[in-house]
């Protein structure tokens, strides 16, 4: 059965509003997804009937309060197919879960001379960081280039793989062109060197099943507001024997096991990575959006999701003056585009006076734009409450922008 997008969209409040007049047509779902009311009502019932420190108390409420944030974890642990609860470490979303490895696994294991690898469409959370350990460590860190249609150039992946290379970080869906990277092969091509591989999942956790066991990536790391989660809330999944390889992110509370002045003792994982007190709330809203998903299904998800994306690349396609970027074979509902002659800023505020939210600019991915040769684009990104109707309006509003850019 196909997705019922307007049962769907009575369970998200945010949408029934208008905005500058006009009723809003929210497409900047890959910048962060809307909240289902049991997402929203998840966090003010803790709030109301359970808020209290976890771990450590002897209390009732204490009690609750772990129970339901340890579950999250349980069910974190299904929805990527891990082997083990500790493997799911929280953090604050994917910039910190990619800083965290950098940090830890790179400070450790990362050498003078060794090599780094990601791709030309990074985002710059997972390009910074490993500029920063490259910088610290005099590592090396080397760019795996792309075509024209935003799709990995293969061939020259497998020229810089080599007995140097230690670490491939790669996006697995490009968050500002839609494209799905051919991780799996990624993956076993690196690991045949020797060198571990980082996942970015920030975009394809929302889109694709992601089986880490089957995909046999080292580090996974996603956020939660992309995934209809709270913001402020991530994940990084790990291999235990890696995990446990890696020394401590931060110091504090609970990622320890017995301190004295002398020495500190460590916990074990997760807890060894989660110092402090935890984001308690988003954490236990988190597990309701997971259950939105599950009960919907991925593949469902997905289907919706690519005849949208179809059905915009169709129609937006035939208007004068549409450039669209990234025409990879295999994309997520991401529509990446600009309009001959205008800047994606006037664009992007063109749609928002006609109640259209989409995003502008270089979505953190400048080197990518600098490939292409712009300053950045306008992107519609679509999701499970997204219909048709909404599209037909966005071809409108930009048929008549383009209008009057290319009489």
């Amino acid at each position: 059965m196909p997705v019922n997008s307007e049962k769907i969209r009575s369970i998200f409040p945010v949408l029934h509003q208008k905005v500058n007049g006009k009723p809003l047509i929210y497409l900047d779902n890959a910048a962060t997804t809307q909240k289902p009311k049991s997402v929203l009502d998840a966090l003010t019932d803790y709030y109301k009937h359970d808020n209290s420190n976890i771990h450590r108390g002897a209390h009732t409420l204490a009690d609750r309060a772990t129970r339901y944030y340890e579950k999250t974890r349980t069910v974190l642990k299904e929805f990527l197919n891990a082997k083990e609860e500790e493997e799911i470490i929280f953090t604050k979303g994917t910039t910190e879960s990619i800083n965290l490895v950098a940090a830890t696994y790179g400070r450790k294991f990362i050498t003078k001379g060794d090599e780094i690898l990601i791709s030309t469409m990074e985002h710059h959370s997972n390009i910074v960081p490993w500029q920063m350990l490259c910088e610290e460590k005099e590592a090396i860190l080397k760019i795996i280039p792309i075509n024209d249609s935003g799709e990995i150039l293969m061939d020259d992946f497998d020229s810089l793989l080599n007995e140097k290379t230690k670490l491939v970080s790669i996006v697995h869906v490009s968050n500002a062109l839609g494209t799905i990277n051919p991780v799996r092969e990624i993956i076993k091509k690196a690991h045949h060197f020797g060198a571990k591989v980082l996942l970015d999942g920030a975009q394809s956790t929302s889109h694709l099943d992601v089986n880490v066991q089957e995909l046999d990536c080292d580090f996974l790391a996603f956020s939660a507001h992309k995934l209809y989660g709270p913001t402020g809330l991530g994940v990084l999944y790990g291999k235990r024997k890696i995990l446990e390889s890696m020394p401590p992110y931060q110091g504090g509370g609970e990622m320890i096991k017995e301190v004295t002045f002398a020495k500190t003792t460590y916990n074990d994982i997760p807890f060894k990575f989660e110092a402090g007190t935890p984001n308690i709330a988003d954490v236990i809203a988190f597990q309701k959006a997971l259950e939105f998903i599950n009960e919907l299904g991925k593949s469902k998800i997905k289907t919706h999701e690519d005849n949208l994306l179809s059905y915009a690349t169709s129609l937006l396609g035939e208007i004068k003056g549409f450039i669209p970027v990234g025409t990879a074979k295999e994309k997520v509902s991401v529509l990446s585009f600009n309009i001959n002659g205008m800047h994606p800023f006037d664009v992007g505020m063109m749609l928002d006076a006609n109640g259209i939210a989409v995003r502008t600019g270089h979505h953190c991915t400048q080197p990518l734009m600098q490939r292409f040769g712009i300053e950045g684009t306008v992107r519609a990104s679509f999701s499970v409450y997204n219909t048709e109707s909404e599209i037909d309006y966005l071809a409108s509003a930009v048929a008549k922008i383009a209008k009057i850019k290319n009489k």
